[in-house]
């Protein structure tokens, strides 16, 4: 553990130290003044902890595994009332609660060997920590009350501070994303910061909305009701979370789909094993790298994946499926049949476009297609003897006149200077 830390970015240790600093302060406070409201403060704890464990359960592609607990923990933070009476807690206890109930969380997983989820447990308890700051101390010196009163205008107030502190949160995510682009030891520069962030934010309008909004009425109905609208309250957000888990599983079936697809090129002998993975991988980092946004990524991946079914039409197999270095007019063709296989299976017809144009001349193409066309013929040069991956990359840049963009094929070299090994074909 102590290990992995040390080998983490400097933005992911910085997010971690603040996380640490800021949970040991609020359980050594805790512990020395003693907790007030012990039931709230174990009620909450409880909800959050069963909403971190629900997170067992989380597919792969959600960007909130755990929204039970996330919103528990900003009621918690923003509760100022309690069934018609002032509470007393502060932000050192908010802290407290959130970190010890992510510790009793994470026992489960250590003793599974499934690791505490450092980076999202420490994400978690600097927002919410936030959140406590802009509103416990304004609170508790009644300028809140005064300013606002207990009408309209104190549930707008609450829904400001949720919206600041899922900025801070999309903040912290984009940044800790942007750590994970650039291995450790490594002098090159990480991803763009601009579309991780937009990426984040744009993520806001789906179950972080739901959270935030959980989060205020959580909050709004203990300050009238009590403890007992905790549970009432608790499951439009069950439900929500369950129906974009099913979303999210129906996403995940229909990319292994496309997956399964694009092997059966390798399968029926056309291409090298691993070819259109690669591709795919590849494709993913340079348009990441060229500050394409969500929708347009899953876009470019499905086409990476799918740019070499068109040769399941041909009679005689390319050598090695390197379609690079065939005559234009043969790698048009090949493209033109597989944009119409695409168009068959009923995946995006942005998809089949792509396809379509990947041999065209990259004036002519989409930014997708020039990056699939650049990043095929690398992994196909690669793959010829004499080249190797820096003979791909020159005869790359040779070819910037006609068939592929300059900042495409800079872009891929910026990718592959970083050194992540699952992303370079093998030489």
């Amino acid at each position: 553990m102590i290990r992995r830390w040390a080998r983490a970015a400097p933005a992911t240790l910085g997010v971690r130290g603040a996380a640490l600093v800021i949970a040991a302060a609020g359980l050594g406070h805790t512990l020395w003044r003693g907790v007030h409201e012990p039931g709230h403060a174990l009620a909450f704890g409880a909800l959050i902890t069963i909403g971190e464990l629900a997170r067992w359960g989380a597919l792969p592609g959600e960007r909130e595994p755990a929204p039970l607990g996330a919103a528990g923990a900003l009621a918690y933070a923003l509760l100022g009332r309690s069934g018609g009476e002032p509470t007393s807690h502060g932000v050192l206890q908010v802290a407290a609660v959130v970190a010890a109930a992510q510790l009793v969380a994470s026992v489960p997983r250590v003793a599974r060997d499934a690791g505490p989820g450092a980076d999202q447990a420490a994400r978690r308890l600097v927002t919410v920590t936030f959140a406590a700051v802009c509103f416990q101390p304004l609170y508790n010196s009644g300028r809140c009350e005064d300013w606002f009163g207990d009408g309209p205008c104190y549930a707008a107030f609450l829904l400001l501070l949720l919206g600041l502190t899922a900025l801070c949160d999309a903040v912290l995510t984009a940044l800790l994303l942007r750590a994970r682009t650039r291995p450790p030891g490594s002098r090159a520069a990480p991803a763009p910061y601009g579309p991780l962030l937009r990426d984040e934010l744009r993520a806001l309008t789906g179950i972080g909305s739901a959270v935030c909004a959980t989060g205020a009425v959580m909050a709004l109905g203990v300050a009238a009701a009590g403890l007992w609208a905790l549970p009432v309250l608790c499951v439009p957000l069950l439900l929500t979370q369950l129906s974009f888990r099913r979303f999210t599983a129906v996403r995940t079936t229909y990319r292994q789909t496309i997956a399964s697809l694009a092997r059966s090129t390798e399968i029926a002998g056309y291409t090298p094993h691993g070819h259109a993975r690669r591709v795919a991988e590849l494709c993913t980092a340079v348009g990441r790298e060229m500050g394409l946004s969500g929708p347009e990524l899953t876009v470019l991946e499905y086409a990476a994946l799918m740019h070499d079914i068109g040769q399941l039409s041909l009679v005689d197999p390319v050598p090695a499926g390197a379609t690079a270095v065939l005559p234009v007019a043969e790698q048009r063709r090949i493209a033109l049949l597989g944009g119409a296989v695409v168009r068959q299976t009923g995946v995006d017809a942005k998809v089949a476009v792509v396809v379509e144009q990947q041999a065209d001349p990259y004036r002519e193409q989409p930014l997708s297609a020039r990056i699939v066309r650049a990043v095929n013929a690398y992994d196909d040069l690669c793959g010829e003897s004499l080249s190797g991956p820096l003979g791909a990359l020159e005869h790359l840049r040779l070819g910037t006149g006609r068939d592929f963009q300059p900042q495409v094929v800079e872009s891929l070299a910026r990718v592959l200077a970083r050194g992540a090994p699952a992303l370079v074909p093998p030489g």
